[in-house]
């Protein structure tokens, strides 16, 4: 390694294309005004750009390991790291706890909270126990990594992103549609653990006590034997179940052109390299999936399928059941290796939402979109309530959706769309929406609209209309009482506002008008009936018969 002016370069360059990779190694503040780093890729700049090459400088990265974490220095990112282990290693809630912060948020699925809970505290009372006692971490421990069944929008990314939040660990979420087995057309499964590690901001200590959470684990099975499948599922869950019980992943991946660099710069390095790995033993698995012919598997092996013409259609409820009575031979069937399915000892079964819990998340969780709409609407101004018929009527509407939870916002954006657009451009302040408003939200607006000219006094909407035309331009305008009128007219006829009528009647005023009234010492302008009628003719003609009557001056 050879040093300059306080920092260290390595022996070693690293060529991309027309780009030369230079990395080098700070080793103290340099007493010079002028930063090293500047000075340096100057230097190279002038050797090595006569052959054409863009030279780049950049610090030697390093990752933090256990004996790099005593030496780091303090800042704000490394604050939270620490809080964040701190909250680990002194892990002592307990199930009810949790379930009582999850009911907060989460409606039904009562079961499901119960075993999330208790499998919760299991695993992070035994990583407090390896983080505190030498004794506990050469231990055999079977990981409690846990699979959720149950359809889509039910709650079940929710339900974890709420307990990664609660206690504070790194959480990482992806599809597991995205993986491949080699990695090179998909993602690899390893990106996950990277991921993770960015999540805890590169604190890979902090990142090996976190979560993993992937969803459409149903996707990636090789289902009823299907030769049509493409088997790179079957990689997929191979490479999981690897990083499930207990692997070493690499910090960098193969391909990631940083990795290369620090590989070519530790050749003829005595010193020790930190390490790269990181170990997945104590990351907590969960995936998910809506399961769909699952029940159809279990409900053959116990023996009530139905069939013919006249065979029932299953209930939600009933649906529900057989999900809860899989067995590990079911998931086999379903096309889920033997070796992977066993990693997931713990399995929850998420139930359907009907009406009445749609009703309640509307109504009484915490985070409900409700409560952004509300949020929404006050950013203008508007106080925007819900009567209970319109509640009844959401939630009614939103199972039709049968996209679970996800169909109230559905529903919701359908009936606000144009609310949100018309009603910020008035002076309406308060709004409450009834059944009849959800269920025809156009006739709801119309009806606010109607009523809004007949009671309103136009001249508020006026006056706001020409403070905002005069900040924006520096003219003020005076509205005859017949422009007014006239205006207050088209607004009604178009059920729309008398500000969004001005705004797109005078459009073009503002610059015309400063064109007209740049040598006029009055920046005041009379807007008349005329003017109201035909803008564009009428600005036009200002304009013209402005420039006639400087010429004939």
């Amino acid at each position: 390694m050879e040093r300059f002016d306080g920092i260290k370069l390595a022996a070693g360059l690293f060529f991309l294309d027309s780009q030369v990779f230079i990395m080098v190694e700070k080793e103290k503040e340099s007493d010079d005004k002028q930063n090293p780093f500047e000075e340096l890729t100057k230097q190279f700049s002038d050797i090595l750009g006569k052959v054409g090459a863009n030279v780049q400088i950049a610090p030697f990265p390093f990752n933090r390991t256990e004996e790099a974490e005593k030496d780091r220095d303090t800042s704000d990112e490394e604050v939270d790291d620490k809080e964040a282990l701190k909250r680990i290693k002194n892990f002592n809630f307990r199930p009810k706890e949790i379930k009582e912060y999850l009911d907060r948020f989460i409606i039904s699925q009562e079961e499901a909270k119960k075993v999330l809970s208790v499998a919760i505290c299991d695993h992070y009372n035994h990583i407090r126990n390896v983080i505190g006692q030498k004794v506990h971490r050469n231990q055999e421990y079977m990981k409690q990594n846990v699979l959720i069944l149950g359809p889509t929008g039910v709650g079940k990314t929710y339900l974890i992103k709420t307990i990664a939040k609660l206690i504070g660990v790194p959480f990482v979420k992806a599809d597991a549609t995205k993986f491949s087995e080699t990695g090179y057309v998909g993602s690899d499964v390893e990106d996950l653990v990277r991921n993770l590690i960015k999540v805890a901001n590169g604190n890979v200590i902090l990142a090996q006590y976190g979560i993993i959470f992937i969803d459409e684990i149903d996707k990636i099975t090789n289902a009823f034997g299907d030769v049509g499948r493409d088997i790179s599922g079957r990689g997929v869950q191979i490479n999981l179940l690897k990083l499930m019980e207990e692997t070493d992943v690499s910090v960098f991946s193969q391909t990631d052109m940083l990795n290369q660099v620090r590989t070519l710069m530790s050749f003829g390095n005595s010193k020790k390299q930190p390490a790269e790995k990181i170990n997945t033993k104590n990351i907590l698995f969960i995936v998910s999936g809506a399961f769909d012919k699952l029940g159809d598997i279990v409900k053959k092996r116990i023996g009530t399928a139905q069939i013919g013409f006249g065979a029932a259609e299953q209930s939600v409820d009933r649906d529900f059941e057989f999900l809860v009575q899989a067995q590990t031979e079911d998931f086999i069937k379903y096309g889920f290796e033997p070796e992977f399915i066993g990693r997931l000892p713990v399995r929850i079964a998420c139930k359907a939402l009907g009406e009445s819990e749609l009703e309640k998340i509307l109504s009484s969780a915490e985070g409900s979109i409700v409560r952004q709409y509300r949020e929404d609407f006050a950013g203008y101004g508007i106080d925007l309530n819900f009567d209970d018929g319109a509640l009844k009527e959401i939630a009614r509407e939103a199972v039709k959706e049968k996209t679970g939870a996800r169909g109230l916002l559905t529903i919701l954006e359908r009936v606000f769309r144009n609310m949100k657009f018309e009603l910020p451009s008035t002076t309406i302040r308060n709004i409450t929406l009834d059944a009849e408003g959800v269920r025809d939200p156009g006739k709801y607006l119309d009806d606010i609209l109607k009523n809004y000219h007949k009671t309103n006094d136009p001249l508020g909407d006026i006056e706001r209309f020409v403070e905002s035309f005069e900040g924006n331009f520096g003219i003020h305008l005076n509205f005859t009482p017949s422009a007014v009128e006239e205006i207050e007219k088209i607004a009604e006829i178009n059920h729309t506002s008398i500000v969004a009528v001005c705004n797109r009647l005078f459009e073009d005023f503002g610059y015309g008008l400063q064109l007209l009234l740049k040598d006029s010492e009055s920046k005041s302008f009379e807007i008349t009936r005329e003017a109201v009628r035909y803008p564009d003719q009428f600005l036009s003609e200002q304009i013209t018969n402005s420039y006639k009557n400087s010429i004939n001056k």
